[in-house]
C-alpha cells in the first residue's frame, strides 16, 4: 500500500492534508498543527516478524495505516462492514469503498476559503465534502452531501458529517496509554462532566493483525442533544502534546465514533445512524441530502486550548444578537421566588426592588397561564394568561416593569402541550409513534412541520410577545422524543424533520421580533449545542438552582459553550450568611449572572453584598465576553458531595486583564491555593470575598485563601 498527498493546505497554524491511496482511489483527511508537520509522519507497512509468527504461511504484511475515507456512507443493499463490526459500527461498508475520488476544487470569497472534494461511484451516486476556513480562525467547518443521480430510489442508513483520520500514526503502541479520548457526559443537573480514558481502557488497541474492528460509538437518541453526552469529542496524544477535536451542530439524535483497525485512530460523527438512531432516509432520483455542520480543530497544547478553538466557532452567531446584549446584562428570574405562581403584584414588587440596580431583565417563569381552577404544571399549550393573577392583562405587567427601567421577560414551553390544556386533545396536530399520539410524563408534542401548528403558535406565542411588548423569551423544553416519530420513512427521519421544524420556528421568532432576547432552556442544559445556541442569545447552564455543584457545572461548560452565553443561577435566601452568598454569587462570574430567590426579604447587608457583586460583575464583563479560560485544581468526581477545590483563570484577549473565580468544596480543602499568572506585573484591582480572605498576588501567582469548606472568592486583576 502506498499513499500520496492529493493536496495540502495551511490554514493559520493548522495543516489539512488529503491523503490518497492511488491503488483504491480512496481519499481521506488528516488535520495536524503546523508546528508538528515534520513529526507526524505515517509509518510504513511492516512484516510480521519474530518467533510468534513463524507458524504463519509465508510472510504477512501488517498495514501500519491505510487512508481512512473522508466520508462514511451506507445505503440499504450495500455490504456491511466485516471484522465483527455489525451492531457496533456501520463504518467500512462497501458503499464507502465505492465512493472514489473524482476531483477537488478550491475557491475564495473575501476571507473565506472553501475546499470542495467530490466523490463518485460507478452507479452514479455523488458526494460533496465541503471544508471551509475563514482567515484568522483556529478551526475549520465541514459538511457533506450525497446526491442520487440514478433513475431509482436509494435509502441511506449512515452519512457522516466529518471523518478525521490519521491521528497519531506513529509509534502508538510503543507508549501505553499514549492516546486519550475526552468526552463530556451530561445528565440533568450534572452537565458537561469530563470523561477521559485511554485507548487501552476503551479496548481500542489494534488487534495483532489489524483484522478485528475496534469502535467506540456514543451519542444520544432523541430531541435533547445533551442528554447523555455533549456532541463533542477530543483525542489527545499526551506524548506529543497534540489534541484533535470535533463538535457537531445538531439538536437531534447524533453520534460520534472513535474507530481503529490499524495504527492510526479515526474520529467521525454526524446524525445517528440506523443501528444507533433508527435513521434511514430515502433519496429519490435527483435528490440530495446534506448533513449537519461539524467544527474541527487541532492544537499543540492542552484540553482547554483545544476546546477554546471549538467554541470560538460559535462567536459569530453570538455576536448576531440584539444590541441590548452587548454588555451582558444581568437577569432576575423569579422561578425560585414564586415556584410557579408569578402574579402581577409580585412581579411589580420585584421590579420596584430592582429599579436602579444593575439588573436589566426581569423574567416571569412558568405559571402565568395557570387555569383558574387547575395546576399550572400541566397546562402548557393554550397560553391564555390567568385573569386572576393578571387582572389587567400581561401587557399591563410588562408596562409596569418597563416603567421601572427593566426589560420584561416571559417563559414558554412552546413545543409541547400539557394534559389539562385544550391543546392536548388536538391530536391531528400532535406527533405520533406507531400511529399513537406520543405521550410522555403528561406531555404531548406539536408537529413543528404542520402549517396549522405554526399558525397557531404564531398567534399564541409570537402574537402574545408582540402585543404585550415582552423583550425577553425563555424557551423551555422538558421531555425528549426518544427514538423518533411517525411521518417519514423511519423514526429517526421523523425526528430529524421535527428538529428542522423547530429551527424554522426559532427563525420565525427572529424574523417577526428582531429585538427579542431568547434564552435556550431544556430542563436546564439539555440543548447546549451549537445549532440551538446560534439561535439564542444565551442558554440556561443547568437546573442546578441552589446546589453546591453549581460552580463545578459552570466551569465544565467553559469547554463546551461560550461563557457569555452560559446563564448561571444564584438563588439568594434570607437564611444565607456572607460565605454562602459569596459562594453562589461567585459562580455567576463563570458566565451570565442570573439572580432569583428571596429578593424582597433580603436585609440591607445581604442586598448590599449582592449589589457589590453586581457592580464587580459589570466591570469584568469584557473578560467574560472575550477571553481564554483555564481550569485549575483537582478533578471533582462526586458532584453531590464534592471534595477539594477549583479555580478558573480567564485572561482577556489583550492579555491586560484577568478574572479568577475560586471555590472550595466539602473536604480535602487546602488552606490556600496558588494560581500561576502569565507574565508579570499583575495586581489585584478588586475582589469579592469575605473579610480577611481576599486573594493576593505573590511572585507570579495569585494566592487564594480558603476560609472553610464551601467558600469562594473572585479576583479582578490588571497589569500594573
Amino acid at each position: 500500500m502506498s499513499t500520496v498527498n492529493q493536496a495540502e493546505y495551511t490554514f493559520g497554524d493548522m495543516i489539512v492534508r488529503y491523503p490518497l491511496n492511488p491503488e483504491t482511489n480512496i481519499i481521506g483527511l488528516t488535520l495536524i498543527p503546523a508546528d508538528q508537520a515534520q513529526r507526524l509522519v505515517p509509518r510504513r507497512s511492516v512484516l510480521y516478524e519474530g518467533p510468534e509468527y513463524e507458524h504463519l504461511p509465508g510472510k504477512w504484511v501488517m498495514q501500519a495505516c491505510d487512508v481512512d475515507p473522508l466520508l462514511q456512507v451506507k445505503w440499504i443493499g450495500a455490504e456491511p462492514t466485516g471484522g465483527f463490526g455489525q451492531g457496533r459500527t456501520m463504518r467500512g461498508s462497501s458503499a464507502t469503498r465505492m465512493m472514489k475520488f473524482d476531483r477537488q476544487e478550491m475557491s475564495q470569497s473575501g476571507d473565506e476559503t472553501t475546499i470542495r472534494t467530490y466523490l463518485r461511484s460507478v452507479e452514479g451516486y455523488t458526494c460533496e465534502h465541503r471544508l471551509t476556513w475563514c482567515k484568522d480562525d483556529q478551526f475549520i467547518t465541514i459538511t457533506t452531501s450525497f446526491r442520487n443521480n440514478t433513475n431509482h430510489p436509494l435509502t441511506l442508513e449512515l452519512m457522516t458529517s466529518f471523518v478525521m483520520g490519521g491521528i497519531s500514526p506513529f509509534s502508538i503502541d510503543d507508549a501505553p496509554d499514549r492516546l486519550l479520548l475526552h468526552r463530556f457526559r451530561s445528565s440533568w443537573s450534572a452537565e458537561g462532566r469530563l470523561d477521559t480514558q485511554s485507548l487501552e481502557q476503551l479496548n481500542l488497541e489494534r488487534s495483532w493483525s489489524g483484522h478485528g474492528v475496534r469502535s467506540e460509538r456514543f451519542g444520544q437518541v432523541g430531541s435533547m442533544p445533551n442528554n447523555g453526552f455533549f456532541p463533542t469529542v477530543v483525542a489527545e496524544d499526551r506524548v506529543a502534546g497534540v489534541l484533535w477535536g470535533a463538535q457537531l451542530a445538531w439538536a437531534g439524535s447524533w453520534q460520534m465514533e472513535a474507530y481503529r483497525r490499524d495504527d492510526s485512530l479515526s474520529l467521525s460523527g454526524g446524525l445517528a445512524d440506523r443501528e444507533y438512531g433508527h435513521w434511514t432516509k430515502v433519496l429519490r432520483p435527483g435528490e440530495r441530502f446534506r448533513t449537519p455542520e461539524a467544527t474541527l480543530s487541532t492544537v499543540t497544547g492542552d484540553l482547554d486550548r483545544l476546546c477554546q478553538r471549538l467554541t470560538a466557532a460559535q462567536e459569530r452567531a453570538a455576536d448576531a444578537v440584539p444590541m441590548v446584549e452587548a454588555d451582558l446584562p444581568i437577569i432576575f428570574n423569579e422561578w425560585c421566588t414564586s415556584w410557579g405562581r408569578p402574579t402581577h403584584d409580585n412581579m411589580v414588587c420585584l421590579a420596584k426592588r430592582l429599579k436602579g440596580s444593575p439588573v436589566k431583565y426581569l423574567v416571569m417563569d412558568a405559571g402565568w397561564y395557570a387555569p383558574l381552577n387547575g395546576d399550572w404544571s400541566s397546562a402548557q399549550g393554550d397560553w391564555v394568561p390567568n385573569s386572576t393573577l393578571y387582572p389587567k392583562g400581561l401587557a399591563a405587567t410588562a408596562q409596569a416593569i418597563r416603567e421601572r427601567g427593566l426589560i420584561p421577560g416571559i417563559w414558554f414551553e412552546l413545543e409541547v402541550t400539557g394534559e389539562t390544556a385544550e391543546a392536548y386533545q388536538m391530536t391531528d396536530h400532535l406527533l405520533k409513534r406507531d400511529g399513537q399520539v406520543l405521550t410522555v410524563s403528561g406531555r404531548r408534542f406539536w408537529d413543528m412541520n404542520d402549517p396549522w401548528v405554526i399558525d397557531y403558535l404564531s398567534k399564541r406565542v409570537i402574537g402574545l410577545l408582540r402585543d404585550t411588548c415582552m423583550g425577553y423569551l425563555k424557551v423551555d423544553y422538558n421531555e425528549t422524543l426518544g427514538m423518533g416519530v411517525d411521518g417519514a420513512e423511519s423514526f429517526g427521519e421523523g425526528l430529524r424533520r421535527q428538529i428542522e421544524g423547530t429551527y424554522h420556528f426559532f427563525d420565525l421568532l427572529h424574523q417577526h421580533l428582531p429585538d427579542l432576547v431568547i434564552e435556550n432552556c431544556s430542563s436546564g442544559g439539555h440543548r447546549l449545542e451549537p445549532s440551538m445556541m446560534a439561535r439564542c442569545a444565551m442558554g440556561s447552564f443547568s437546573d442546578a438552582h441552589e446546589t453546591r455543584e453549581i460552580p463545578i457545572i459552570a466551569a465544565n461548560l467553559h469547554r463546551l459553550i461560550l461563557p457569555r452565553q452560559s446563564q448561571i443561577w444564584s438563588v439568594l435566601r434570607t437564611t444565607d450568611d456572607d460565605r454562602r452568598l459569596i459562594y453562589l454569587l461567585a459562580a455567576t462570574f463563570l458566565g451570565r449572572m442570573c439572580l432569583s430567590g428571596d429578593l424582597n426579604e433580603l436585609n440591607d447587608d445581604q442586598w448590599n453584598l449582592a449589589l457589590k457583586a453586581m457592580a464587580l460583575y459589570r466591570k469584568v464583563t469584557p473578560i467574560i465576553k472575550h477571553g481564554q479560560s483555564h481550569r485549575m485544581g483537582p478533578i471533582v468526581t462526586n458532584y453531590r458531595h464534592p471534595r477539594g477545590w477549583q479555580a478558573v483563570l480567564r485572561i482577556s484577549d489583550d492579555g491586560q486583564q484577568a478574572l479568577v473565580v475560586a471555590h472550595s468544596f466539602g473536604a480535602e480543602v487546602p488552606a490556600q491555593a496558588h494560581i500561576p499568572l502569565p507574565g508579570a506585573a499583575w495586581q489585584v484591582s478588586e475582589v469579592l470575598a469575605t473579610h480577611g480572605n481576599e486573594p493576593v498576588v505573590e511572585i507570579g501567582t495569585l494566592r487564594i485563601p480558603f476560609e472553610a469548606p464551601f467558600s469562594a472568592s473572585v479576583a479582578y486583576l490588571v497589569k500594573a
